[in-house]
């Protein structure tokens, strides 16, 4: 069963149904989220910090960034050197909000689980004095929330994503200006968000290297079941929501197989790009319950860092 989501397609910043809606959201993202977390930066992924804490066994996925030779060469084990969060945290999301997020064939479009995902990173990451800023992209123009402290500019900050305009037909989006973003100007080292169905060409993964060197880097993929595969339902009509192009066609057995296989090629291509990064991916479907499956994603992370625990320097 999925997580019920409000629509937030026509929302206007001083829309009093926006307010409600977001803050019904927080109210959900709480009640599912509060139970899992055990501390302010042991969340999404291990929090960018200053002080070396313990070491561990190097594991597939761990970022080499933090190989601690010294231990790697005294146990002739690779190691990696965990580290222990800064007290106030920096967080920046980069959202697109482009016009193919503006979809979806359940209950809600991939914009609404966008916001959604915005919402759980926010409630994550929100309070003690960490700050929290936005990049959102439609193609034509960026938008950037200024990161501040305080559930005030939280809400704002999630009016401000739900209610920015998709680019007019016939403009692409582009993530990679809106990742290139972060590195104008400098910013302290933190954590960086990127929320998008990385449709299309991946033309982001320069940007998204030269942004992980100096924060711990998540992706967020919004995918909806049309994105996977298609339906046994004949001919058809479709427009491309970016490029406004219309074609007509059957959609056959093959037709279907070959979307499927296109599909899943394309979604391994931005898994491994992301994780070249030294960026773990989260996957939200708007087909399944999100929440539950951000808590899977958060459960998944906590025992990467856990494993090895035991280990002794």
């Amino acid at each position: 069963m999925t997580a019920a989501l409000p629509s937030f397609r026509d929302g206007t910043l001083e829309d009093p149904k926006l307010t409600a809606a977001l803050k019904t959201l927080e109210l959900t993202v709480r009640r599912r989220l509060d139970g899992v977390l055990q501390g302010d930066h042991l969340g999404l992924i291990p929090g960018p910090g200053t002080e070396p804490g313990e070491a561990r066994e190097y594991q597939p996925g761990d970022d080499v960034r933090r190989m601690d030779w010294s231990v790697t060469a005294r146990t002739t084990q690779p190691h990696v050197r965990q580290m222990v969060a800064d007290r106030e945290l920096e967080t920046w999301l980069v959202v697109d909000v482009s016009a193919s997020l503006d979809f979806g064939t359940t209950d809600c479009t991939k914009r609404d689980l966008a916001v959604a995902a915005a919402a759980a990173v926010v409630h994550l990451t929100v309070g003690g004095g960490n700050r929290i800023g936005a990049v959102m992209v439609t193609g034509d123009r960026i938008v950037r929330v200024p990161a501040r402290s305080g559930r005030a500019h939280a809400l704002n900050l999630l009016k401000t994503i739900a209610t920015t305009r998709r680019s007019a037909d016939g403009v692409r989006g582009d993530l990679r200006e809106g990742i290139d973003a972060l590195r104008r100007p400098e910013r302290r080292r933190g954590l960086a968000v990127v929320i998008s169905d990385f449709l299309g060409t991946i033309n982001w993964d320069r940007p998204l290297r030269a942004v992980a060197a100096h924060h711990d880097v998540l992706g967020i993929e919004i995918l909806d079941p049309r994105d996977i595969e298609l339906p046994a339902v004949g001919d058809v009509v479709l427009r491309d929501a970016e490029s406004g192009e219309v074609r007509e066609f059957s959609v056959t057995d093959t037709v279907r197989r070959d979307y499927a296989r296109a599909a899943a090629e394309h979604r391994g291509q931005v898994e491994r790009t992301l994780r070249g990064c030294g960026a773990p991916l989260m996957s939200l479907r708007t087909d399944r319950d999100w929440i539950a499956d951000v808590v899977r994603f958060i459960g998944q992370q906590r025992r990467s860092i856990g494993a090895g625990a035991g280990v002794h320097r």
